[in-house]
């Protein structure tokens, strides 16, 4: 926390017994009476709401955690929880005490980001944050070049179609179809997804021939929801589409797919993963593709300076601007 002083060019700065006017003053450290990884132990449980969720979230059991937070309280001489149901819910002191250890928790994670920044062993574990189908068609080959070039890096794969928070460690690099807002991020473009529409060979037979999107108000579309957000978005394109038009719904890609194999329907797909496929044609090609989504390889900067993490990122780089033929951007 951070205090002004009304005079010019002097500055308080309180926070955890430390106090600057000027000069720094050694930190009070007889005033810090517990445990810190019982504060983890709070932090964790608050955020989960429940003991076992936050055992998971630490990789630990939850009698442990139990008997943390227990310990967290008689050092401090405070209730944090009480328990309602199978939740526990925050005290009033534990709602103070919440955002501070909040701070220090975001603290600690700046801290063990700077610490593998500074890292330069090559051996070691990097985490890649990829959607569904990045992961399935892209990847495999990228990694297991990458392996035989660099055996001492191991890589953790988390397949996921929802942004990773690079900040909070759930990745270490990860592909993505956005520019990151966030000033810590590193990203570089790689290329453009072009995605037409694709659909077996049997069910664009018995379609008749289409010359313009409005036209395709009888087709059906394997969706990934029940919203009609899909819908809503290729209509103001000049289509002519209900739920209807969506009798078959999954978020799960890999199976739109199959589905789309088998002659249920037309699927959104990138035409460096749907050319490919045998059983797959792009639907109404004269009409061009349905959109362009670029793929940016995003890690944060602190982890762009370990030589680990900079070699998994330039050489998914190299190899996936290969796969997009895209000019380097930066």
């Amino acid at each position: 926390m951070k205090y002004r002083s009304t005079l010019p060019i002097q500055t308080w700065y309180i926070y955890s017994g430390i106090c600057i006017y000027g000069i720094q003053i050694r930190m009070t450290w007889h005033s810090v009476h517990f445990d810190w990884n019982h504060l983890r132990a709070f932090l964790v449980t608050a955020e989960e709401g429940t003991l076992s969720a936050a055992a998971k979230a630490l990789n630990s059991t939850q009698p442990t955690l139990s008997r943390q937070v227990c310990a967290l309280e008689a050092e401090l001489k405070v209730s944090l929880f009480e328990r309602v149901g199978q939740r526990l819910v925050l005290t009033k002191s534990g709602l103070e005490l919440l955002e501070h250890a909040r701070i220090m928790g975001n603290a600690a994670l700046d801290f063990a980001l700077t610490a593998t920044g500074q890292s330069q062993q090559i051996e070691g574990t990097v985490i890649v944050s990829a959607g569904e189908l990045t992961a399935t068609y892209i990847l495999p080959k990228i990694i297991a070049k990458l392996r035989r070039l660099e055996p001492g890096i191991e890589i953790e794969v988390v397949v996921t179609n929802e942004p990773s928070d690079l900040k909070r460690r759930e990745a270490d690099i990860a592909i993505r179809s956005f520019h990151p807002k966030q000033p810590d991020l590193i990203a570089k473009k790689i290329g453009e997804e072009v995605i037409w529409l694709y659909a077996s060979p049997d069910y664009l037979n018995q379609l008749a021939e289409i010359s313009d999107y409005s036209q395709l108000e009888n087709v059906h579309i394997i969706g990934f929801d029940q919203t009609s957000s899909v819908a809503d978005i290729l209509n103001q394109q000049g289509w002519n589409l209900s739920q209807q038009n969506f009798p078959v719904i999954t978020p799960f890609q890999l199976l739109q797919l199959e589905l789309c194999k088998e002659g249920l329907g037309l699927i959104f797909f990138p035409e460096q993963m749907g050319d490919p496929e045998p059983k797959l044609e792009r639907a109404f090609e004269h009409m061009g593709p349905i959109m362009t989504l670029p793929v940016w390889l995003v890690c944060h900067q602190e982890l762009r300076t370990s030589l680990r993490v900079r070699r998994v990122f330039d050489f998914i780089a190299s190899e996936m601007q290969e796969i997009y033929k895209s000019p380097d951007q930066v």
